[in-house]
């Protein structure tokens, strides 16, 4: 089968993009012909989508290929997968975009997003997502049915992953810098943390998965979210999650057993939270523990694969 997929970017620790190039290796372990295509964008906040979308059309409009499915990765994709010859359209997304565009940008822009979504999605013969919560959203938002199919974690990823000294009283958070996922806030409370702070926004990902497991606690602040692939990461490494209860987030952390929920925006409960995990080594033990068996038994390839097969053999 030949798979075209579209991404702003496959690179990266974390987010949709990445979590596409991870799909397109374990489906060409398949047997399966994926393309990924590759287009420049202008890197600049506010231009890196528009023009990323611009480009990749003009690119789709001169491509004569014919592919048995399109796979476009997020909205901006959305308006290349648009323009390719395709027997079937697939369109992903791992959040309410209009939303984050509102929170990431401003309210117009949003207000914007929010009047073509509805037609955008449409240009899809079948939309997906990670999460139950952005499922269930865009039903009650547009009235739109998304298949849910989980990201999962590849565990052979992490056999290059040294050994490392565990560093009592680390802390650790790994993804963007941005407003979206609460750096601000993480940097605000740092000062009175009982520990130090590492932040792993723009290593490479083995990098990164070291300093994350010599830690002993994970912390995600986010204002938004989906489904995050750090908490995935730090539950397989046995690493104690603290994470703020937004979006899908809930779908992986249940407060006190496979880690412990905070609200958005609370910098006090957030700080709290952390000090408490980093002076209780057992309760740390019982949820790493507790969070290694859940994602194992529901987010390992051998759990989800049959799921992306009829995805795209359907």
């Amino acid at each position: 089968m030949k798979i075209l997929f579209i991404s702003p970017t496959f690179s990266g620790a974390g987010g949709i993009g990445p979590h596409a190039f991870r799909v397109s290796e374990k489906l060409r372990q398949e047997g399966h012909d994926i393309e990924l295509m590759d287009t420049p964008h202008i890197p600049i906040k506010n231009l890196k989508n528009v023009s990323f979308s611009v480009f990749g059309t003009l690119k789709a409009l001169s491509n004569s290929k014919t592919y048995d499915v399109v796979h476009a990765w997020n909205v901006p994709s959305a308006f290349i997968m648009k323009h390719i010859k395709a027997k079937k359209k697939i369109l992903s997304i791992h959040c309410i975009y209009s939303d984050q565009v509102k929170m990431l940008h401003s309210k117009l822009a949003g207000s914007i997003v929010t009047s073509k979504e509805d037609q955008v999605l449409d240009w899809a013969d079948v939309l997906t997502t990670d999460s139950k919560y952005v499922q269930t959203e865009y039903k009650k938002k547009l009235g739109k049915d998304f298949e849910y199919i989980p990201a999962p974690l590849d565990p052979k990823k992490f056999a290059d992953i040294p050994d490392v000294k565990k560093n009592q009283k680390q802390v650790v958070y790994v993804g963007r810098d941005s407003f979206e996922k609460g750096t601000d806030i993480l940097k605000e409370i740092e000062s009175k943390i009982d520990g130090n702070v590492k932040y792993c926004t723009s290593l490479p990902w083995n990098k990164a998965m070291e300093i994350l497991k010599a830690s002993q606690v994970f912390v995600l602040p986010s204002r938004t979210e989906s489904i995050p692939q750090s908490i995935k990461e730090a539950f397989f490494l046995k690493i104690p999650v603290v994470a703020t209860d937004v979006g899908g987030v809930h779908e992986l952390v249940t407060n006190n057993k496979t880690g412990l929920l905070v609200a958005p925006n609370n910098s006090t409960e957030l700080l709290d939270n952390i000090n408490y995990l980093l002076s209780n080594i057992e309760l740390c033990n019982t949820l790493a523990n507790n969070a290694y068996e859940f994602i194992l038994k529901n987010f390992s390839w051998e759990a989800l694969l049959q799921k992306y097969n009829k995805l795209y053999e359907s």
